[in-house]
């Protein structure tokens, strides 16, 4: 019997889970944190993500460890610790910063469809990761990456392109990740045994 569901998302022992919503066939890792996030079909995260404020495109691949919309902190004001905003934990009449909060949760970072982010790899806010992108591990992504482009390093720099242009733009028109589930595994055979441009041969 297959292991993952369309109809509800398989979360693994001691996940944190608020505010989110999750596609069809979807995995978050033991362990792992999901805020303010919408996670699309087939897509997964391994052990000890911390995801918060995001929009995850269908088969995003997010090794363990990695960090999606990291928080920031007030670095222009007398304070940059969170008594400033989460005031509400250190004395009884003072409220939490809403402004502050909603103003986190509207910095969304973007990965795309079919996309890798390596081990222990961030992505800071209101970047975006292109269709097809790998991301390599220990990056740290303070810029958008173009589709079907691998990029590592601190601060993360273009290593190459996972396909030529040319291959890369067709990739995106056929957008086979909206595919209905019954074609997927129709075409499986073809997913695992030829290249992309045999596949596009074939496909497109």
């Amino acid at each position: 019997m297959a292991r993952l569901k369309a109809e509800a998302p398989l979360f693994h022992p001691g996940c944190q889970i608020t505010g989110s919503t999750f596609g069809a066939y979807v995995e978050i890792g033991a362990g792992s944190r999901v805020a303010n996030s919408a996670v699309g079909d087939y897509s997964y995260c391994d052990r000890s993500c911390d995801i918060a404020n995001a929009q995850i495109g269908k088969f995003a691949n997010i090794a363990s460890c990695v960090r999606i919309g990291a928080t920031d902190h007030p670095m222009q004001k007398a304070s940059q610790h969170h008594f400033v905003y989460r005031s509400a934990s250190y004395w009884e009449d003072a409220e939490d910063d809403a402004d502050w909060f909603a103003r986190r949760a509207g910095r969304m970072a973007r990965i795309g469809h079919d996309t890798w982010i390596g081990h222990g790899a961030m992505i800071k806010p209101e970047v975006t990761v292109g269709d097809g992108a790998v991301v390599a591990s220990g990056a740290i992504v303070t810029k958008d990456v173009a589709p079907y482009t691998i990029v590592g390093g601190n601060t993360a720099r273009v290593i190459r392109r996972r396909y030529p242009e040319a291959v890369a733009g067709q990739m995106m028109s056929l957008a086979w990740w909206h595919w209905e589930h019954d074609a997927l595994r129709a075409a499986l055979p073809d997913f695992r045994q030829l290249r992309a441009e045999e596949f596009l041969e074939k496909y497109a």
